[in-house]
């Protein structure tokens, strides 16, 4: 514990980098990149925004960049948006040695782009590196990366309300290996794909479990996700849009859903999951939280018996992918609660005080905001 306490301080001192971070040395790297292709970034793309959904849109550009011998990642480039190439004994494909992060840009009503809370990510990325005997990129090469990819990208932007462009940073074991070690050399890229959001059905899944004690559930390893798909499956068969997990041990205090963290509302009162190693702990989660507490909320982070979904006056989830997003019913042991829709949802209050900060509406005191030029 006080091991890994140190290592966080580590990262969070790394952290603390100025919000515009050599935004003209970002433009030129992009700019360059763009000319040699003849586009312009200022063209934008043809599309239906207002029914963006969250599913893949290849863009134009992916960032890429490989570690040394010592770990230690080299000045990374813009490519082409397309295929890698791997080994067939790379580490990722044999052993799932691999991580990623989720993060967005949007767009504000003055034209400027800006990313929420990038550094949070790169320090998740790190803590998952060490978990998963990885060498990682420092948070200055994280968010310098994500900058890159989101001006070269720029006209996959969302207008202003319309959704953002939802950033994908993919650490990857991509070096050959036949025995059961860590990889000799790693990948790490970032591409992207405009996005917006749904409403949540959530089905209780009790027989299968996302994640068990001492495993890698607290981190965002692509470990845990394939084997949420067959419940996914299931669930989407039945009618439903995703699944809570319950805990392995004793199967009765609810965890996440299969990509987002959850919250439940009775009164002032706000309640989260506790991240005892099971829970990846999101930076939506995180802010949240946070914001809630501003709010006079009472804000809990403790077990989650199943059995109070029932008395909740609302639930909602919360992601980088699914924003704040309330959840209109949950399906347990083929009971179906409905939660009514509120003209004073707490999840529409807090989620609309994240977007005043994000597009500079109100102040932001936490130094969130990072702008990308």
């Amino acid at each position: 514990m006080i091991r890994r306490a140190a290592f966080l301080r580590r990262l969070i001192d790394s952290a603390s980098l100025p919000s515009k971070i050599g935004a003209r040395y970002y433009t030129a790297q992009v700019a360059t990149s763009l000319q040699s292709t003849g586009q312009s970034d200022d063209e934008s793309i043809d599309t239906d925004w207002e029914n963006l959904g969250f599913h893949l849109m290849p863009t134009d550009y992916m960032y890429l960049t490989k570690s040394d011998e010592d770990g230690h990642f080299e000045q990374g480039q813009l490519n082409p948006y397309g295929n890698i190439h791997l080994s067939p004994s790379a580490a990722v494909l044999n052993y799932g040695q691999g991580l990623f992060e989720g993060t967005k840009a949007y767009r504000r009503d003055d034209g400027r782009l800006f990313l929420f809370r990038p550094h949070q990510n790169a320090i998740r990325m790190q803590i998952g590196a060490e978990r998963m005997c990885m060498p990682c990129p420092s948070t200055h090469q994280f968010v310098d990366a994500v900058k890159q990819t989101a001006l070269a990208n720029k006209r996959f932007i969302p207008p202003p309300g319309k959704g953002s462009l939802y950033i994908r940073p993919l650490l990857i074991g991509s070096g050959p290996i036949l025995g059961l070690a860590p990889a000799p050399d790693y990948t790490f890229l970032v591409y992207a794909s405009p996005e917006g959001t749904a409403p949540l059905n959530l089905y209780v899944q009790e027989d299968l479990h996302r994640a068990s004690r001492g495993g890698v559930g607290g981190v965002k390893s692509i470990t845990n996700y394939a084997p949420v798909l067959r419940a996914i499956k299931s669930a989407k068969e039945k009618g439903f849009s995703d699944v809570l997990y319950l805990d392995s041990l004793n199967k009765r205090y609810i965890e996440e859903v299969s990509s987002c963290n959850i919250f439940l509302v009775k009164g002032k009162i706000l309640s989260t999951p506790a991240a005892s190693g099971t829970i990846l702990e999101g930076v939506t989660r995180k802010s949240i939280m946070e914001i809630a507490r501003d709010l006079g909320y009472q804000v809990e982070e403790r077990l989650i018996d199943v059995d109070e979904l029932t008395n909740a006056d609302e639930v909602f989830c919360t992601g980088t992918a699914v924003g704040v997003a309330s959840v209109g019913s949950i399906t347990y042991k083929g009971k179906r609660i409905e939660y009514k829709e509120r003209s004073e949802q707490t999840s529409k209050q807090l989620y609309s005080r994240v977007i005043e900060i994000q597009r500079g509406v109100i102040e932001d005191k936490r130094d969130w905001i990072v702008e990308i030029e």
